[in-house]
């Protein structure tokens, strides 16, 4: 639903009225009404996007039920407070809640990748189980009688023709050597959105003095000096540590 065609219907209702006077009073009650109903469905498709119910979010916000409904009907509206919780639960930004455009596009395109994302995925993933154990020269015998996996079983993981549980993929992932990572996803809309969670993950468990100093715009000149000396060649990082000594002395 586009609430942008609904509005370019009410002006050209406007315009074909000329019986309207321009002087009207501005009808303030109309206005709060029609925003909260606006709302309310953007509440309840953000809600039903992320396959959460009424009851869900009423005890995210420690609200009744029918409080959240009526919400949702646009009969009464949440505080600005409350939509940071349900945009931070239900996965969208909170902009979200007072914007012209519902998800309804968006989940239906999705609920139709899902099933063709994990089928490729499984062949990527059997893919880099193929190459990550003939790199480390092992046949599928040696694999079968490490595992109790018989052969037929790991070449079908292999061809992506059925997936690997997770117990196994680990199981094989050390029997070849390699970090798990190896098998995530790391391009796309999935694979960017799993790299951006890790690297946030890896951020919050740095010192609290060391996250102040990166999240501080003004420090972006020292951390891409940083950068620059991570990737010097070690006789140039020398070099360059023993001119600053020789500065500081």
């Amino acid at each position: 639903m586009d609430f942008k065609d609904f509005s370019a219907k009410l002006k050209e209702k406007k315009g074909q009225n000329p019986e309207t006077p321009a002087d009207r009073p501005y009808d303030f009650a109309e206005a709060y009404r029609i925003r909260a109903k606006m709302m309310g469905v953007l509440l309840r498709d953000a809600r039903e996007s992320a396959a959460r119910t009424i009851e869900d979010c009423a005890r995210l916000l420690h609200i009744t039920p029918e409080q959240m409904e009526s919400w949702e009907y646009g009969d009464d509206a949440p505080s600005l407070p409350q939509l940071e919780l349900l945009a931070y639960y239900l996965d969208v930004p909170v902009s979200h809640f007072w914007g012209m455009q519902t998800s309804t596009l968006n989940r239906a395109s999705s609920d139709q990748i899902q099933p063709e994302y994990i089928s490729l995925r499984n062949r990527m993933v059997g893919a880099l189980l193929r190459q990550a154990r003939e790199e480390t020269k092992l046949s599928l015998d040696q694999v079968s009688q490490q595992t109790h996996i018989d052969v037929a079983t790991l070449t079908a993981y292999e061809l992506g023709d059925i997936p690997a549980p997770m117990p196994i993929l680990l199981t094989l992932s050390d029997i070849y050597r390699k970090p798990l990572n190896y098998f995530l996803e790391t391009s796309g809309q999935i694979g960017e959105l799993l790299a951006l969670r890790e690297a946030w993950k890896h951020f919050m468990q740095l010192p609290e003095d060391v996250r102040a100093f990166a999240a501080n715009p003004l420090n972006i000149g020292f951390i891409h000096i940083a950068v620059l000396l991570s990737q010097m060649p070690a006789d140039r990082l020398r070099q360059v540590g023993a001119s600053i000594l020789d500065i500081t002395m």
